[in-house]
């Protein structure tokens, strides 16, 4: 390797004074060619890092700010549950949200509890109907898997649903 340098400035030292600034030059352009190459982008990435963290931030912040809007905007207690049974109210309402195809199983899960599997739903349907649930019966998740399929927004789910009551 020593000799390979020594050589290079051997050579380097034979050009004229006018090749040898034009290898200063072609050195300088390639020098900045480098820089330019790894600090701009990183510069950028940098940039758009901090852009996403501020975005984030203010998301927050406002999360923040009507948190307690939604707090005392939540009913204090859940509706009370109607007499039919659950697996009544769960049938009816998944039928009225476009979820009955949907429904594949329920079975009863302990106490005031219902299991429920949905194959082929669309997510956003899902979660409308499991929000109504809680707002007009009472009804609330008590765990859930959620799985998604080949098809964007179709889900497969498993559900474990219990009345307010069984609290």
């Amino acid at each position: 390797m020593q000799t390979v340098n020594a050589d290079i400035l051997t050579r380097y030292r034979a050009l004229s004074s006018r090749e040898q600034r034009m290898v200063q030059l072609v050195a300088a352009a390639l020098a900045l060619a480098l820089l330019y190459t790894v600090f701009v982008p990183l510069d950028g990435s940098v940039a758009r890092a901090r852009a996403r963290v501020l975005h984030k931030q203010q998301d927050l912040a406002w999360m923040q700010g009507v948190a307690p809007q939604l707090a005392a905007a939540a009913p204090v207690a859940p509706p009370p549950s109607s007499q039919r049974s659950l697996i009544a109210v769960i049938d009816s309402s998944a039928r009225e949200s476009g979820l009955g195809s949907a429904l594949a199983t329920s079975e009863p899960s302990g106490a005031d509890g219902l299991r429920v599997t949905l194959n082929q739903a669309s997510f956003d349907t899902l979660v409308a109907w499991l929000a109504r649930l809680s707002q007009q019966n009472g009804i609330h998740v008590e765990s859930a898997t959620i799985d998604g399929t080949r098809t964007p927004g179709v889900v497969n789910a498993g559900i474990v649903l219990r009345t307010a009551s069984a609290d």
